[in-house]
């Protein structure tokens, strides 16, 4: 299957990567995954993260073309600091990444930070709308207070929803604001009935594949390492949902991707 694909959240640049990146790259590259968005989580993995980057910004037939994405992710709270926030202006100043991210919020312990989460959130929000960038959001038990903040901001740059797994109605709400929903390896599990019936409902314009590799490996690969040289599994999983061909819908999700990453082909 000739096929054309964007891995639009992969974590490339971890260092469960590191005996065998270049292989995993030269396999993705096979399995038609062309371009790699590579989000940023804190801020002592931005400079190594965007050195993989630049050494790998160009497509050839070992290597996909990776791309940069910077942010602080809510899940790593213990490690911001104010000074980072001064760190990320100055490298959106001195770089072109694809997008703000990976951030946003995550209230799904207990004991989550509510507040500072949502005070670090509102200030990468000021600093996309600032630098006009997308975002990489992460969003896992708070869907309603997140869509809040984005229209009280007034966030008019889209973005993608990453591994969206709310409701219709919240689908929709980020739709109308000018983001894609991205979906992974948790359609490919049989057992996931409500994601894949959100998938038939809103139809493919509606998302964009990745694989969040290290984590959130497909059906049939757990305890493995996620990959994107695994997306095609995805694909195949999107096509029988949709009943539709997967070369076909590699196009559209392709389509989808730039749309909201516009700098993805620049």
């Amino acid at each position: 299957m000739n096929v054309r694909l964007c891995d639009s959240h992969c974590h490339l640049d971890f260092s469960v990567f590191d005996s065998q990146r270049q292989t995993i790259m030269r396999q993705a590259v096979e399995a038609g995954v062309e371009v790699i968005v590579v989000p940023g989580v804190r801020a002592a993995g931005w400079d190594g993260l965007i050195e993989l980057c630049r050494s790998h910004g160009q497509l050839t037939s070992d290597t996909p073309r990776l791309l940069p994405a910077l942010g602080m992710h809510p899940c790593f709270m213990a490690d911001h600091r104010q000074q980072h926030l001064v760190r990320l202006e100055q490298l959106l100043q001195q770089q072109l990444p694809v997008a703000l991210g990976e951030l946003g919020l995550d209230f799904w312990s207990p004991d989550a930070e509510r507040e500072p989460q949502l005070e670090l959130l509102q200030q990468q929000l000021d600093l996309a709308s600032s630098y006009r960038l997308p975002l990489l959001l992460h969003a896992r038990k708070c869907h309603d207070p997140l869509i809040q903040l984005l229209r009280r901001q007034r966030f008019e740059f889209g973005g993608i929803v990453h591994a969206f797994s709310g409701s219709r109605q919240q689908a929709e709400q980020y739709l109308s604001m000018g983001f894609k929903l991205g979906i992974g390896g948790a359609v490919t599990y049989p057992r996931a009935q409500r994601l894949r019936r959100t998938v038939k409902e809103l139809g493919p314009e509606a998302w964009v594949l990745e694989t969040d590799a290290p984590d959130m490996p497909l059906c049939g690969r757990q305890g493995q390492l996620n990959r994107p040289d695994y997306l095609p599994g995805v694909l195949q999983v999107m096509g029988e949902l949709l009943q539709q061909p997967a070369a076909v819908l590699a196009q559209q999700f392709w389509s989808n991707t730039l749309a909201v990453l516009p700098r993805l082909e620049s």
